[in-house]
């Protein structure tokens, strides 16, 4: 297993279980007891797991909460008699970039004396379903919701289906088409479509001009794509050097990423590009170090800017990245709820609220000025 999927099962294993030891976690996993512990110790950094005395426990478990459902549970507490607001949340994943959101919800729900129960649908939309049923049906108040929805908006009758859930519901990192009826729901989202241009931005002020794209098909990425094309146009670059480079996960279409990486390198051989920003953080660790092995040094051959900024510092060359505002997004989702919740005396009739958060740029080493 890799890194990444050891950690997935560790949190799927200790969510289930609530509480158990580091040593038997990893005789569970087939994996030595030093591995397992580094990576719960990784985990535990992130906020994502509590490590106690060689265990390790799921954040605010108690003997209560030993039985709950294995995909729907609470997450965090108030500090007041428990008589607060309970708030459903729905994400793709507790880990990577989810993982900062979920821990900036807890902080806002814990500061408010409200309580957070969260459900997983791992990528799969016939999940989202699932989980917002079992949160509803457990009494929660409020749900804040990321669907695990196509790259693109989503079709109306998918978005809409949340319109009719009967509590107060905010869209995270996700957005509708305006001629849905749920483009009218309360959302909280980063602009990522600014993200962009602050890597384009950055590279232009360096003198580069032939500046490509390498890409996933996700959400976010999508956004990522229109403002790269848009900052082309906004700051005169003309068209895109090459056509946006496609990337796939390294895991699962190990041919797909291969391919990515030939177009990229002929891209910068053959058509001139000098600077390439790469959605996401893990592709373009794997990008760097590939190009490296083929004789194309960063920065010294090219220039490269991660997006996500959760793992772009602890590559071989540090990687300039643009972050998006994770926590601050969980934080402001969880407030945006509360105020809907104690509008009085209607919820539905006051103003319905967009709240894009902008990223910023973290300059670090893999850029550098173009070369005479």
């Amino acid at each position: 297993m890799s890194a990444e999927e050891r950690r997935r099962r560790i949190l799927e294993t200790v969510r289930q279980r609530g509480t158990m030891r580091v040593t038997e976690l990893g005789a569970e996993l087939g994996v030595a007891p030093v591995t397992a512990r580094r990576d719960v110790e990784a985990l535990a950094g992130r906020g994502l797991v509590r490590r106690v005395h060689g265990s390790v426990s799921w954040p605010g478990h108690t003997e209560e909460t030993q039985g709950a459902s294995a995909s729907a549970f609470v997450v965090g507490s108030g500090s007041g008699s428990g008589s607060g607001p309970v708030l459903g949340m729905v994400v793709p994943s507790a880990a990577y970039y989810f993982a900062a959101i979920v821990r900036g919800a807890q902080a806002a729900a814990s500061a408010a004396g409200a309580r957070l129960a969260l459900g997983i649908s791992g990528y799969q939309r016939s999940e989202d379903g699932i989980q917002v049923d079992r949160l509803l049906s457990s009494g929660v108040d409020g749900l804040l919701i990321t669907p695990s929805w196509e790259p693109d908006a989503p079709v109306a009758a998918q978005a809409d289906h949340f319109l009719a859930l009967g509590v107060p519901c905010v869209l995270v990192e996700r957005r509708v088409s305006a001629t849905a009826a749920a483009a009218e729901m309360d959302r909280v989202c980063s602009d990522h479509t600014h993200g962009a241009f602050l890597a384009v931005r950055h590279l232009v002020s360096l003198g580069h001009r032939r500046i490509a794209l390498a890409a996933h098909l996700s959400p976010t990425a999508s956004l990522v794509r229109a403002g790269y094309l848009a900052s082309l146009a906004l700051l005169e670059l003309g068209e895109p050097p090459v056509p946006i480079i496609d990337t796939y996960p390294a895991e699962a279409n190990p041919e797909g990423m291969d391919a990515a990486l030939e177009r990229l390198i002929n891209a910068v051989h053959d058509d001139g590009v000098t600077a390439v920003l790469v959605h996401n953080d893990e592709d373009a660790i794997k990008i760097v170090q590939s190009l490296a092995d083929r004789g194309v040094q960063v920065p010294g051959d090219l220039s490269v800017i991660a997006y996500d900024n959760e793992v772009a510092a602890l590559a071989d060359t540090p990687l300039t990245a643009v972050s998006p505002p994770k926590y601050e997004v969980g934080t402001a989702a969880v407030e945006l709820l509360l105020s809907r919740l104690s509008a009085a005396p209607d919820p539905a009739a006051s103003a319905r609220r967009h709240l894009d958060l902008l990223p910023r740029l973290v300059v670090r080493d893999s850029c550098g000025p173009l070369a005479p």
